[in-house]
């Protein structure tokens, strides 16, 4: 049956995805930078509270990813503690200047993870030739690759995610970004055979206060009275529809 991995940017998420279904959590932090390493507080509290596997993204920054000395060196760190910690994989990606694999640094990352699982995130949609890219995960050890098929959407990608099934069972290949449960049935019908969906919301702030001529981010329009959140009721369709079509 298809794997749903859900990405969640708390532990309440976290909490809420296992119950409605998930059977795997990306754990990451800042939404609108597409995924950060979670604090400490939120790694020590998912290991104590999650009991599905939780894989949390190793990432330092938003933007690209080609890095430099110190946040490489920060991101081994991050690996070194999550191994620690006891978690069962983590997701993570690396570039070279010229949209290739960084094949030395990811060697590095692998040896720092030891036996947890590594999903290569959608660094892989920024590769300039991504059945290369493919190939040389696959030589890295590398579990999984997660992939919108290198366009905007994993529904646009389709054809590219087909592509790289075809080519191989090692990495498995994860299709995100975009999947819903309006169009989840294409991608299993496709034979993927992981799906990974933030099936998220935005929701009010608590706050009755509020001055919204301030903004605490660099962006002006940013609204600092909405919060990123789990949808569990879209969780737990998703997980429906995975469960009727294996029967």
């Amino acid at each position: 049956m298809t794997l749903l991995e859900v990405c969640c940017y708390s532990m309440e998420c976290a909490r809420e995805a296992q119950r409605r279904g998930a059977d795997r959590i990306e754990l990451c932090a800042a939404p609108l930078e597409g995924g950060l390493t979670p604090s400490a507080g939120v790694l020590r509290s998912a290991r104590r509270e999650v009991t599905i596997p939780v894989h949390p993204i190793i990432r330092p920054r938003g933007g690209d990813f080609c890095y430099t000395e110190g946040e490489f060196a920060a991101m081994l760190d991050d690996v070194s503690a999550v191994r620690e910690l006891g978690f069962p994989g983590l997701v993570i990606g690396v570039l070279d200047a010229d949209g290739g694999v960084d094949m030395p640094r990811m060697r590095q990352i692998m040896a720092a993870a030891g036996p947890m699982a590594v999903t290569f995130h959608r660094a892989f949609d920024m590769c300039a030739d991504p059945l290369q890219a493919f190939d040389n995960l696959a030589q890295l050890g590398v579990a999984r690759v997660l992939t919108s098929g290198q366009q905007p959407t994993a529904e646009k990608g389709l054809l590219r995610i087909a592509e790289l099934i075809r080519r191989g069972d090692a990495p498995s290949i994860m299709a995100g970004a975009g999947i819903r449960a309006s169009n989840l049935k294409a991608f299993l019908d496709a034979g993927v055979k992981e799906v990974h969906s933030s099936a998220g919301q935005w929701l009010p702030s608590a706050m009755r206060y509020r001055n919204p001529g301030l903004s605490m981010s660099t962006d002006p329009d940013a609204d600092e009275y909405a919060r990123y959140a789990v949808n569990g009721d879209a969780v737990a369709e998703m997980k429906a529809i995975i469960t009727g079509c294996a029967r």
